[in-house]
C-alpha cells in the first residue's frame, strides 16, 4: 500500500543545528575502471558542498586503483580483498562520519540536485529515516520507460516489496539511525542483498519517495549480477530469514510465507527443467515446513 507522508511515523530526528549536515556518499566498486569516473564526478558536481565521498575498492584488478588515486584528497579510498558488494557497503558505512548516508553504484550517476533535494525532504519531514528519488533508466545507452510493476510506492511498501525490489541503492539517502533499526547488508548473500535490507526495513519503517527523477540508473552491461538466472534463491533465503525473525505482524507473516512459497515453486520448476534436481529438492524442503 502506498501513502503520502503525513507524519507520526516515529520519533523525530531533526537536522543538526547548523542545518548544514555532512553527507557520506559510499561507492562500492569492482573492476569498473571503464565507467567509475562518471559516478565519482556526479558526486563531486553536486550543488551541496558538505559531502564526504568514500569509494570502497573491492579488490579490483583493473585500472580502478589508478583512477581513484588521480582524485587525490577529493575522495577517501578504502581497499579490501574481494568480498562482495555487501561487505564493501558495510565497510563504507562503518568508516563514514556523516549525519546522512547515501549509496551510489559505480555504474550509476546523479543529477546535481540529488543530495540537496533529499536533505530538504528530511528537513521538512524530521520523523523520516529514509527516502529515495525517482530514477531515469538507461539500458545499453538508451533511455527506457519503466514498466508499471517497477513503479515505486511511498510510505508503507512492505507488501509490494515482497515480490520484487522497489528500492534502488543509488537512489536512497538515510539518517545514520536507520542502520540502528534495520541493520547492515547481509554479507552472506552473493546477490539480492539490497532486496534483503529494504525488506527488513520496510517491515517496520516507511520508505518515502521523492517523485523527481534525480538518479540515473544504467544497465545492460555484462558484469551486472542482476542478469544472472536463479537469483530468486537469494530472495527465498531473505524471506525465510525475515519470517523466522519474529518481528513481523501476523498479517505480514502470512503475506511473506505466501510469496516465499510462490517464489520457491517457480524456482524449483526452473531447476527441474535445467536438471538441477538437488537444488530443487533443497529449496522444496526449505519451504515445506511453512
Amino acid at each position: 500500500m502506498s501513502k503520502k507522508l503525513k507524519g507520526g511515523v516515529g520519533r523525530e530526528c531533526p537536522l543538526p543545528n547548523d542545518a548544514q549536515p555532512k553527507v557520506s556518499v559510499i561507492i562500492p566498486t569492482f573492476n569498473r575502471g571503464w565507467i567509475i569516473r562518471e559516478a565519482i564526478d556526479s558526486v563531486l558536481l553536486q550543488d551541496y558542498p558538505h559531502v564526504e565521498l568514500i569509494v570502497v575498492d573491492d579488490g579490483s584488478s583493473d585500472n580502478t586503483p589508478a583512477i581513484l588515486s588521480s582524485y587525490g584528497e577529493q575522495l577517501q579510498t578504502i581497499r579490501q580483498p574481494n568480498q562482495g558488494v555487501s561487505a564493501a557497503r558495510n565497510n563504507g558505512i562503518r568508516s563514514a562520519s556523516g549525519d546522512f548516508i547515501a549509496f551510489l553504484d559505480s555504474d550509476d550517476t546523479w543529477l546535481k540536485q540529488k543530495i540537496s533535494t533529499q536533505l530538504l525532504f528530511f528537513k521538512k519531514n524530521p520523523e523520516a529515516l529514509i527516502c529515495q528519488t525517482e530514477e531515469i533508466w538507461i539500458r545499453n545507452g538508451r533511455r527506457v520507460n519503466k514498466k508499471k510493476i517497477h513503479q515505486k510506492p511511498s510510505g508503507d511498501i512492505f507488501e509490494p516489496s515482497l515480490n520484487l525490489c522497489l528500492v534502488s541503492p543509488s537512489a536512497v539517502m538515510m539518517r545514520r539511525a536507520f542502520f540502528d533499526q534495520a541493520g547492515l547488508f547481509d554479507e552472506t548473500l552473493p546477490a539480492c542483498e539490497d532486496y534483503d535490507l529494504w525488506l527488513r526495513a520496510s517491515a517496520f519503517l516507511p520508505i518515502y519517495l521523492i517523485e523527481t527523477p534525480l538518479t540515473v540508473k544504467r544497465g545492460g552491461h555484462p558484469d551486472q549480477l542482476s542478469k544472472a538466472w536463479g537469483l530468486d534463491i537469494q530472495r527465498i533465503q531473505s524471506l525465510k530469514k525475515i519470517i523466522d525473525g519474529g518481528r513481523l505482524s501476523p498479517d505480514q507473516q502470512g503475506l511473506a510465507i505466501s510469496v516465499m512459497k510462490k517464489k520457491a515453486e517457480i524456482f524449483v520448476n526452473g531447476c527441474l527443467k535445467r536438471g538441477k534436481v538437488k537444488e530443487a529438492e533443497k529449496v522444496a524442503a526449505m519451504v515445506k515446513v511453512y
